[in-house]
């Protein structure tokens, strides 16, 4: 795909962790990201960041993650190439 490394994967399962924090209202939130190699990829985000990735992950988009430059891809927002009609996995 245009502008992705080699290493570029699609999503396989994308969780989320939410731990409280005494000293924060919102807590400490993590996401993990799963692709359908089965590397793993955990990190930090703000809570409005994860609305925004829940958002997206719920809609019909396509998710691909590039782990050399940590650039999590939203395809098909609007319309599609042939690469997002590919079969996704069962979730």
């Amino acid at each position: 795909m245009p502008g992705a490394s080699e290493q570029t994967r699609s999503v396989k399962v994308l969780n989320a962790n939410w731990t409280p924090q005494p000293d924060t209202a919102d807590g400490e939130f993590q996401i993990l990201i799963i692709t359908d190699d089965d590397a793993r990829y955990a990190y930090r985000t703000s809570p409005a960041a994860l609305t925004a990735l829940v958002t997206l992950a719920r809609a019909d988009t396509v998710l691909v993650w590039d782990p050399s430059d940590t650039t999590l891809i939203v395809a098909n927002i609007v319309g599609e190439v042939p690469w997002t009609n590919q079969p996704r996995a069962a979730g």
